[in-house]
């Protein structure tokens, strides 16, 4: 039974069993309703197919349920290794999804089934996991509606923390177990809403014990797995309580400035919001949008747009989960936009935050954080139009409809949205601007008259701007974007208010200005703007049914006459086409496209989209009149440089009436073409059978350059306008032949080549299938009948036959004339080729090569032209068999057009392009046109399918950029039709559906003989492979790749040819005279996934491969070992792991080589004294590695592999090959992995009596013998060393990656380690501490020692003991680093005997470290003790054996003769130490140890050496937030957390003295003169033992303190010491400028940190008091600093401060204005400027009006002179800096009052300085701000107004 799928029991009690032997019911009733109403319906992709292929279609259902079946059959629960053989059907049971076939129900819900059971079997095969868990994951999506499935969530769970979270991970490479998290991760999306009740409390049981210690990595991963497992369905919501969501808000806060944090967090109460609706989130709401304004990294007042100091994720932990750094932009979209409800208060938090940060969108102000605040705006709109459309649908019940949103709601978000919109539209970062194009698009729908008004007054303003040229194609991208909105209003009935910029009308007016704009706009010169124009002609005519010129109430623009338009458009056209320059020049080899492209054509598809809308809209008058023009400039002009252009103008004007096109366009091109032709040589190469004379005579027949541009020219745009003339053309058989064989028989390359794309496109256009009339309007809208009605997918139905797309199905005639075509040019060239391979009828070898280069071009045009129209070859039966046994002859339909020829045509065709590859090979080896000529042939007839496929992945890849102009949203309130999907016109939906025929057509039979084990490749089909083979080693390296790609894919429709293919290659490689070209072009085959895949199952190839590569040393130049060591490389990355089959084969060895034996050889090459090249021997080793590894897998291998490989790279440790020691290093960190010697926490007392009669392990007799050899561990510690690199500039940190030296490349990485480490590698705590500079600790070093003597036990230490002594004491630092990671190693190892060890020698050893006087090696052994105390187990809660020891040998005190840096030293080693510790968890002991060492911190705060001072600030800020911690969760003897002897020695608790002595100390600091502090600094020089003068004492005591709160806040631990921090707000800003440098820089760097931290409620109401009474501060400067603080403050804190708080923050602000500091007086008006944009509107309003009446007031006195002699500057300057912080809050806008304040603001120009110049300033200010858009709003001044402030300006005429 699956472990996966649960039973679901329906309460009825008739059931039904849906699938047989499986777990899904549903009631019987129920099923029959649910096929009735969800019954899987028709596609309309498929619908509208071409009718002969939509009649096949019908056969899909019944050949999915073959594929069903199949796969039940192919797995054997008996047999694990089954699941392999099941793996070729995932990518039919993909085709049947991608195909969007018609399939039942139950068969897809027994695909599940069985996927899920293969998924859940297949723990130790990740490539199995891999392929069954996409294919899973596409299946749930697609049918997660429609399938009752209950899925258990812990076998998902147990199989990432199988494959990921363990240490001992499987030999896979790092690319595969990349994809196989990303696979698994995606499987838990997809289950989440199948996860049974209860599954919500489980997972949050689970994962919550991670969380509780915040500062451990458990944490991240705790995060991250809630994010990812924790459901949100129906089943689940008894769960999420108001305590759980107080608990999650909780949990969030205690990581602060950690975007990965933030994410997960967001997320999870995203989820959460968006499908639970019984949740109050009123009371959260201020919390909730206080987290999303600070997730925003944007600079806050002139600050830092980013965090000053990141919270530190592992590396592998951000790898892993959501590993974005930016702003989580989509959870808050989400969340606000499902919070909102009427009568809520969330769209007044939500337009509170817009108002603060729409500056940050406008032009001026972009930076970072733009990209993040694009798609925050983005998502808001697709969140609201998804709400909508859910709400719209009604598929809530109707008990929910109160929380629906109504007409206010959405108005007044839109107005909200209209603000970012509004800032962001012309912004010059590309993509904000489209953007905010496409959400203006979308919202236009929603609310038309907000959103429509302000587009057409955007529209005018950028016609009329000046000043920022790029306006205008942002603005007609923006119309073009809402083409269809402006339309549907215009015809709907919508009320229109008088004021509106003229009503319903202007919309069309607007759209008629545009269009006639647009046509000024085709400029060569501006390739954005042009394509702008192009792409809003389109837009507007694909929502027109017809473009009539009469005038009626029909017509949706009755003032513009098309005609005139028409002649003005062809006019401005033609002119930009005699004016386009090709972006490349032309390629004259075989390759060089149809035609070159400009940026029309290369930069998408904007132009020929245009140009068929347009002609397919035209009537019939408009469209003949220019049919006329254009058939006249066509004729009348040569443009080389716009072949395509000038080609697909052609082709839209055929495409839209061929009859007439064909007349008036291809018969006078194709005419002039044969014309030209006439006269001129030939060759008689081109099919006539007659060669000229000049070809007789060996002379070179040429044609002039004019002559020979003019036929190119005139035959490739040819060849474009046919592309859709079909039955047209047959009027014009004869000449279509003449012109093509003559091009085929000019002497001139360049025209063959154009007669090569006439050939190919003649003959697609007679027998493809392609729509026609495709852009002819088909459905008109119900509202207006010159509207076209456009579709969704979704909404499809069969019942509007008229909808269907008219196909072009080949007639007989078409046919026929295809045949001829054929018989001319494919079958009469094959036997010319054929002829002058088998007799020399050239004697001249230039004149065979031309003959050659042409007969091949022909066959080659043909067969693209047929494209899979020719039959396929047909299989051979294997063996002899029955043709069909075993063998399904159909999966899906599909055909690209008409049959013609025949399979035997191209089985000839196969075997004569064998013999003239033969003969080329012989003869023309050395001519790479004909090589790729014929490679090109070749994979024609062998890949079919292959051109279409290539078709359709290009076209697939350009609708990657869809234009939002072509769709229309589901939600449309303008005509209140709503849809399932997006809607797009009827001629992009048909694009499409011919798009999923080419498509189909590829892979109707590209999967038929994949799944078979009875079929083998026709013969034809094996000798062109073989042939392609050779080309693929060929010297030439543009032949090898081209064949080599052909060869891949024939191997991968046909894997059983893969086998041969390999053993040939390899071949080569262990043939010494290979030449270099072979191995490289092997290398190249077997490097590709297709061959690394089938390397896992196939056993001969397994080993002939492995052994082919570490055989290869003999090919010695540059470029082979590059491909060689390339390749491996390749191999070791995707590495798939080893079937079981594999290590079978010794039952049959003529399968393959017997496993053993393979790791014996290869265990042969590994040894140094082989001889072979370092580089072979490093590759031999990982080989071997890899095999055992894998061979741990299988339970009946040999565990002697295992160990004697593990021996074997214990050796290698003291290699001499560096990279060989890495390896090792890699090796035995995976292989040692049993712990016979290792205690547990519960028997570290008893378990020492068992183990004196334990049994040695097999792999410690392989290693004791080795390691107790005499000097072993003397010789390795050395080598090691060297691995060690030490220089000043070193940066490794230390993360245990063993690679970071310098002397490793990356391929060499790519060997040597292991890149996709076990998540829980060290350090287990985030590193912050800037102490410790850089280390070479390499943790996977330490890891080698632990295993070892945990494998062996104390026989290692025994033998460690005098080399580890030794280095201990060396003094170079390599030596000393590699000492330390032994020691690390030994010490965490917690092994019996360890104990009594540090007691003999070890606790020596360790004092020697902590007294040794060298500095250079102090953060490798910082870090070696933080190795020794991590915890242990999952959550690193359980204290290792020897960490007391330690940590009480750290505690002793140190000699009184003991230096600064010793000091600085034990302190650093005991916070790294500290940090280690998990405060939860904390046993007895170490709490007695945290207070003891608070006592003696404490005590020293004031010690002499600065280096002292901040290692004991640092480990301060460590234990005190341990204690803190601890002191938070329930403990049985939590009385011992009180810090007992501290708090009697100082009279109260520590945090009350750090808060209290550092008020008392600020006074004292201040009041100190920089000579009484100069006196003092040098009378302490003097005795630093005594203080002398308690001055500079009290600057060193506040050093201190600084430290403590910078590491505080760095470390993330701030959350518990916040009240502490709040405390010291007061020193840290009074402290800014002092004399002290030093501690003022301290203390800056502090409030950096500060700014960013967000305080909640006591603390905020605290901070508040504080900062206060900081502005009433006597000095000037601490007042500036509390204003610098406030501006932050006010920002972070908007939301959480209450309506009192503000009014007092303002009003102290507003005070300042008149302070008598000109500085403070200017900073305050620059806080308040700041405070108006921050959403608080009444309070804004209410300083405004003050501000104007005091201004005013004053102006009044100064102008009648009544002011009174004695009043200060300050009174004056005050009311003067309120009126510009009024005028300055509003930089681009023109609200009602700014006039008015602005002009006031002037009339104080005349005013002494300082009044004067804030006045200049400001204006200035003002006139910069508004200069873009001045034209517009200079309308809203009077002219008395617009004369004062050109009194004021500095230059005058700019207010004219």
């Amino acid at each position: 039974m699956p472990i996966f799928i649960a039973h679901f029991l329906s309460q009825k009690k008739r059931r039904r069993r849906l699938i047989r032997n499986g777990q899904v019911y549903i009631d019987s009733k129920l099923h029959r309703g649910l096929y009735r109403i969800r019954r899987i319906k028709m596609h309309l992709y498929n619908a509208w197919l071409p009718p002969p292929v939509v009649e096949e279609t019908k056969g899909e259902k019944q050949s999915f349920a073959y594929v069903v079946t199949a796969v039940k059959e192919s797995y054997r629960p008996d047999d694990p290794e089954s699941v392999y053989s099941t793996l070729k059907w995932i990518s039919v049971i993909d085709l049947f999804i991608k195909a969007k076939s018609d399939v039942s129900l139950e068969d897809v819900a027994a695909v599940v089934e069985i996927g899920l059971e293969l998924f859940g079997v297949s723990q130790n095969k990740l490539y199995v996991q891999v392929r069954w868990g996409n294919i899973l994951v596409k299946l749930l999506n697609k049918y997660r509606k429609k399938l009752t499935l209950k899925i258990q969530w812990r076998p998902l769970h147990d199989t990432l923390m199988h494959a990921h979270f363990k240490r001992n991970t499987g030999p896979e490479g790092w690319r595969l177990r990349q994809r196989h998290f990303e696979t698994v991760t995606s499987l838990v999306r997809s289950c989440r809403r199948f996860f049974p009740p209860g599954s919500a409390c489980e997972i949050w049981s689970e994962f919550g014990s991670l969380l509780e210690n915040p500062w451990h990595n458990s944490a991240f991963e705790g995060s991250g797995f809630v994010r990812l497992f924790l459901p949100a369905n129906l089943d689940n919501q008894d769960f999420f309580t108001h305590d759980w969501i107080k608990i999650c808000f909780d949990q969030w806060d205690s990581m602060p400035n950690c975007q990965f944090w933030n994410s997960q967090w967001a997320a999870v109460t995203a989820r959460v919001i968006k499908n639970y609706h019984f949740i109050d989130w009123e009371c959260f709401l201020p919390t909730l949008f206080s987290r999303y304004l600070n997730m925003f990294e944007v600079p806050v007042a002139n600050g830092s747009g980013s965090y000053p100091f990141y919270v530190d994720v592992p590396q592998n932990t951000r790898f892993l989960f959501s590993n974005k750094t930016v702003t989580p932009s989509k959870a808050i979209a989400k969340s606000i936009v499902y919070l909102l409800k009427p009568g809520g208060s969330v769209q007044h938090h939500f337009e509170k935050l817009v108002n603060l940060l729409e500056q940050y969108y406008h032009p001026s102000n972009g930076g970072r954080w733009t990209y993040s605040l694009a798609r925050f705006l983005f998502n808001l709109v697709i969140m609201f139009q998804k709400r909508l459309q859910h709400e719209q649908q009604g598929e809530d019940n109707r008990k929910k409809a109160d929380l629906f949103l109504g007409p206010l709601q959405r108005a007044s978000f839109v107005n909200a949205m209209l603000m970012l919109i509004d800032r962001g539209q012309y912004s010059k970062n590309e993509h904000l601007s489209e953007t905010v194009a496409a959400a203006t698009s979308i919202l236009s729908y929603i609310e038309p008259s907000l959103v429509l008004r302000f587009l057409a007054s955007r529209f005018h303003m950028a016609l009329e701007t000046m000043t920022a040229t790029h306006q205008l194609k942002t603005a007609l991208t923006s119309v073009a974007y809402s083409g269809r909105s402006l339309f549907l209003t215009s015809i709907s009935a919508l009320p229109m208010k008088s004021d509106d910029v003229g009503g319903a009308d202007a919309f069309i007016n607007l759209l008629i200005i545009s269009l006639s704009n647009a046509l000024l706009g085709m400029d060569a010169n501006d390739p954005p703007k042009t394509l702008a124009t192009i792409q809003l002609i389109g837009s507007i005519f694909s929502n027109m049914a017809t473009l009539e010129d009469n005038i009626d109430d029909m017509s949706l623009m009755p003032t513009i006459c098309f005609s005139e338009w028409l002649d003005e458009f062809l006019y401005r056209l033609f002119s930009l086409l005699q004016h386009l320059e090709p972006s490349s020049a032309l390629n004259e080899g075989i390759h060089s496209p149809a035609h070159s492209g400009t940026f029309l054509v290369e930069d998408g598809p904007y132009y020929f989209c245009m140009l068929e809308i347009l002609f397919g809209r035209l009537p019939k008058s408009l469209y003949n009149q220019a049919l006329k023009k254009i058939s006249n400039f066509v004729k009348t002009n040569i443009l080389p440089g716009a072949i395509a252009e000038v080609g697909l103008l052609c082709c839209a004007c055929v495409h839209s009436n061929p009859d007439e096109a064909v007349v008036d366009l291809i018969e006078p091109i194709l005419l002039s073409a044969i014309s030209f032709l006439k006269g001129t040589p030939i060759t008689g190469f081109g099919g006539r059978g007659t060669p000229g004379a000049s070809v007789l005579s060996k002379a070179k027949p040429t044609l002039s350059p004019a002559l020979e541009t003019a036929i190119d020219y005139q035959l490739r745009v040819l060849s474009l306008a046919i592309t859709y003339g079909g039955p047209a053309l047959l009027r014009y058989k004869d000449q279509f032949k003449d012109a093509i064989v003559s091009a085929f028989d000019s002497p001139s390359w360049k025209v063959n080549m154009a007669g090569d794309h006439v050939l190919r496109s003649l003959l697609g256009s007679l027998i493809l299938y392609y729509p026609i009339d495709q852009y002819k309007c088909a459905f008109r809208h119900s509202a207006a009948a010159a509207l076209e009605e456009w579709i969704s997918t979704k909404d499809f139905s069969n019942d509007r036959p008229l909808m269907c797309p008219k196909w072009h199905v080949p007639s007989d005639e078409e046919v026929q004339f295809a045949n001829e075509l054929l018989k001319l040019h494919f079958e009469s060239a094959l036997e010319d080729l054929l002829r002058i391979c088998q007799t020399k009828i050239h004697s001249d070898s230039g004149n065979e090569k031309e003959h050659l280069k042409v007969t091949l071009l022909r066959v080659d045009s043909s067969l693209q032209g047929v494209l899979s129209c020719l039959p396929d070859f047909r299989p051979s039966p294997r063996n002899g068999m029955v043709e069909n046994s075993g063998h399904i002859s159909f999966l899906i339909a599909g055909a690209a057009g008409s049959t013609v020829g025949s399979t035997e045509l191209r089985e000839k065709a196969a075997d004569i392009i064998h013999a003239a590859c033969k003969y080329l090979l012989e003869k023309k080896s050395d001519d790479s046109i004909l090589l790729l000529l014929i490679i090109r042939i070749m994979d024609a007839l062998g890949n079919y399918g292959s051109s279409e496929y290539d078709e359709w992945a290009s076209h697939r890849q350009a609708w990657k950029s869809e234009s939002a102009a072509i769709i229309e949203p589901p939600i449309n309130f303008i005509s209140s039709s709503h849809s399932k999907g997006k809607r797009r016109p009827r001629w992009a939906l048909i694009d499409k559906a011919h798009m999923h025929n080419m498509w189909r057509s590829s892979q109707s039979s590209y999967h038929l003989f994949r799944t078979s084990g009875n079929i083998s490749p026709s013969d034809h089909l094996v000798l062109l492979m073989d042939d392609l083979l050779n080309l693929s080693l060929h010297s030439y390296e543009t032949v090898r790749i081209l064949a080599g790609k052909s060869v891949v894919k024939m191997m991968k429709r046909w894997p059983r040819m893969i086998s041969k293919c390999v053993l040939t290659l390899t071949e080569i490689l262990l043939n010494p005279s290979s030449p270099e070209y072979t191995v490289l072009g092997s290398c190249a085959i077997l490097s590709t996934q297709t061959v690394l895949k089938h390397l896992t199952t196939d056993t001969k190839a397994f080993s002939s491969f492995l052994l082919g590569i570490l055989s290869s040393s003999h090919h010695e130049s540059l470029k082979e070992q590059k491909a060689i060591n390339e390749l491996f490389v390749k191999y070791n990355i995707h590495f798939a792991g080893v079937s079981r089959s594999i290590f079978n084969s010794s039952s049959n060895h003529s399968e393959g080589t017997d496993f053993a034996a393979l790791v014996s050889a290869i265990g042969s090459m590994s040894f140094e004294s082989t001889n072979l090249p370092w580089r072979y021997n490093l590759m031999a080793n990982r080989v071997l590695l890899l095999l055992a590894m894998a061979s741990r897998s299988d339970p009946s291998s040999s565990s002697k592999i295992l160990s004697e490989t593990a021996g074997h790279f214990l050796k290698n440790l003291k290699s001499q090959l560096p990279q060989t020691r890495i390896l090792a290093i890699s090796a035995l960190n995976t292989l040692l992995k049993e712990s016979p010697y290792k205690l547990s926490a519960e028997d570290q007392t008893s378990v020492s009596a068992d183990l004196q009669g334990h049994t040695k392990f097999s792999l410690e007799e392989a290693l004791s013998h080795i390691f107790q050899e005499e000097g072993f561990f003397n010789d390795t510690l050395n080598s090691l060393s060297h691995v060690h690199i030490t220089t000043d500039t070193e940066s490794a940190s230390s993360g245990g990656n063993h690679g970071n030296s310098s002397f490793q490349s990356f391929a060499d990485k790519s060997i040597t380690r292991f890149y996709f480490d076990f998540s829980a590698s060290w350090p287990r705590t985030p590193s912050w501490i800037s102490l410790l500079g850089s280390d070479t600790f390499y943790s996977n070093f330490a890891r080698i020692f632990k295993r070892l003597i945990q494998e062996c036990g104390m026989p290692v230490l025994l033998a460690l003991r005098s080399a580890l002594e030794e280095f201990v004491n060396a003094k170079e630092r390599s030596k000393q680093c590699v000492a330390a990671e032994a020691l690390a190693g030994v010490l965490h190892s917690d092994v019996s005997g360890l104990s009594e060890a540090w007691n003999c020698w070890m606790m020596a050893q360790f004092q020697n470290i902590i007294l040794a006087r060298s500095v250079e090696s102090i953060p490798e052994w910082a870090a070696c003790i933080r190795y020794t105390v991590t915890g242990k187990g999952k959550h690193g809660t359980t204290a290792p054996l020897m960490r007391q020891r330690i940590m009480d040998c750290l505690i002793n005190p140190l000699p009184q003769t003991a230096s600064t840096t010793i000091v600085a030293k034990r302190y650093t080693f005991l916070s790294v130490a500290l940090i280690e510790v998990s405060p939860p968890r904390m046993l007895a002991a170490e709490i007695k140890l945290h207070n003891k060492l608070l006592e003696e911190l404490l005590a020293n705060m004031t010690h002499p050496s600065a280096q002292v001072r901040e290692s004991i600030g640092v480990s301060l800020s460590v234990l005190c937030s341990n204690l803190r911690l601890y002191a938070s969760f329930p403990h049985n003897h939590s009385n011992e957390v009180g810090s007992g002897g501290v708090d009697k020695k100082i009279g109260v608790s520590w945090d009350q003295y750090l808060i209290g002595q550092a008020s008392e100390l600020v006074m004292n600091i201040q009041n100190t003169s920089p000579s009484h502090s100069l006196v003092v600094s040098s009378d302490t020089v003097l005795d630093i033992g005594i203080s002398n003068g308690n001055g500079q004492d009290d600057v060193k005591w506040m050093e201190t303190l600084f430290h403590f709160v910078i590491s505080s806040l760095k470390s993330g631990r701030s959350l518990v010491l916040l009240d502490v921090i709040v405390g010291l707000l007061y020193p840290i800003i009074a402290l800014q400028e002092t004399s002290h440098k030093d501690l003022s820089t301290l203390a800056k760097a502090a409030f950096e940190l500060l700014k960013w931290r967000v305080l909640w409620e006591h603390h905020l109401q605290k901070a508040v008091s504080i900062i206060l009474s900081l502005a009433n501060d006597s000095n000037w400067r601490t007042r500036s600093a509390t204003l610098t603080f406030l501006r932050t403050f006010m920002y972070r804190h908007t939301f959480i401060l209450s309506n009192v708080e503000k009014q007092q923050i303002w009003k102290i602000v507003e005070k300042l204005l008149t302070d008598n500091q000109v500085e403070v007086r200017e900073h305050a008006a620059a806080v308040l400027a700041g405070l108006m944009k921050g959403g608080d509107e009444d309070l804004a309003r209410d300083f405004r009006g003050r501000a104007y009446r005091e201004a005013n007031i004053l102006q009044k006195k100064r102008k009648q002179r009544r002011v009174i002699s004695g009043q200060s500057i300050a009174s004056i300057h005050g009311p003067v800096l309120a009126l510009a912080a009024c005028v300055l809050s509003v930089p681009y806008d023109m609200p009602s009052w700014l006039p008015e304040h602005v002009t006031l603001l002037a009339h104080f120009v005349g005013e002494p300085s300082p009044v004067k110049s804030t006045v200049t300033k400001a204006v200035a200010e003002f006139r910069r701000t508004h200069a873009d858009t001045w034209n517009v709003q200079k309308e809203s001044f009077s002219e008395v107004q617009l004369e004062v402030l050109a009194d004021t300006s500095s230059s005058s005429s700019y207010f004219a």
